[in-house]
């Protein structure tokens, strides 16, 4: 591990807005001191609103400063990614904006029943392969219902074909309300405050001439989760190796 990526590890330590509790030491009992209070934490009864797999943590920090009215929370397992946004909301002096340092499936080890009103998705892995692993899943919709509010707000924002094809079908298939559905955000809704934030692997996929799609829905809990039966065409840009995708035209 390089001395840096160590730097890094040891001022996300210091932090006292970021939150880290190894996986072993979850499984062995250990809970996030702040779950269920939250709200204690920034001093506030505003709505907090989860940012996961927020990689740089650049749209937790850039919702942060555009909604003050509401708390953020970056999570990702990546530490040193995580820090850029750390290191810039401390440096900021931002108040309503704190990290997690964990797996997604261990969010009911840091947040309580009803603590969370809102979920935003940016960018996730589709997970092509994987059905269980994306994060548009029945088994991950059903541990976000463990941690939402009633009728709790899941944003999904992304690159990828594949995932908007399969959370549309999701939807559909368990009847969730949809508020707001766009299958190409830059050229239909340019102005948008929260939609026109963009992140570092974004524009990346931007200058490729890759549109971005976003839905809204409401995450209504369920007492059984049905998968879609259905075949959805392969996102062919993702099949190849990093090397190989960056040189790709993928406008072809």
């Amino acid at each position: 591990m390089g001395k840096n990526k160590l730097q890094k590890f040891r001022e996300l330590e210091q932090l006292s807005h970021v939150f880290q509790i190894s996986a072993l030491q979850l499984r062995d009992g250990a809970l996030c001191e702040m779950k269920s209070r939250w709200h204690e934490f920034f001093g506030n009864d505003n709505p907090i609103v989860l940012e996961l797999g927020c990689g740089r943590g650049e749209y937790t920090v850039a919702l942060g400063r555009r909604f003050p009215d509401k708390n953020y929370i970056g999570v990702d397992i990546k530490g040193a990614r995580l820090w850029a946004g750390a290191k810039e909301s401390f440096n900021s002096g931002m108040k309503n904006v704190a990290f997690v340092r964990t797996n997604i499936e261990m969010l009911p080890y840091f947040f309580g029943e009803n603590e969370v009103s809102e979920i935003w998705l940016t960018f996730p892995d589709p997970q092509m392969k994987k059905k269980n692993k994306r994060l548009t899943g029945t088994g991950f919709l059903r541990r976000y219902t463990g941690i939402l509010k009633p009728e709790g707000i899941l944003h999904l924002k992304s690159d990828s074909n594949f995932m908007f094809t399969y959370t549309k079908a999701v939807i559909a298939e368990n009847g969730l309300p949809v508020i707001d559905i766009c299958d190409d955000i830059y050229a239909l809704r340019p102005e948008d405050e929260i939609l026109s934030i963009k992140t570092y692997y974004e524009q990346q996929w931007l200058a490729r001439g890759i549109t971005i799609k976003y839905i809204k829905f409401v995450l209504e809990p369920r007492t059984e989760w049905k998968e879609p039966e259905i075949e959805i065409e392969m996102d062919p840009y993702r099949s190849y190796g990093r090397n190989k995708r960056s040189e790709l035209n993928l406008t072809d």
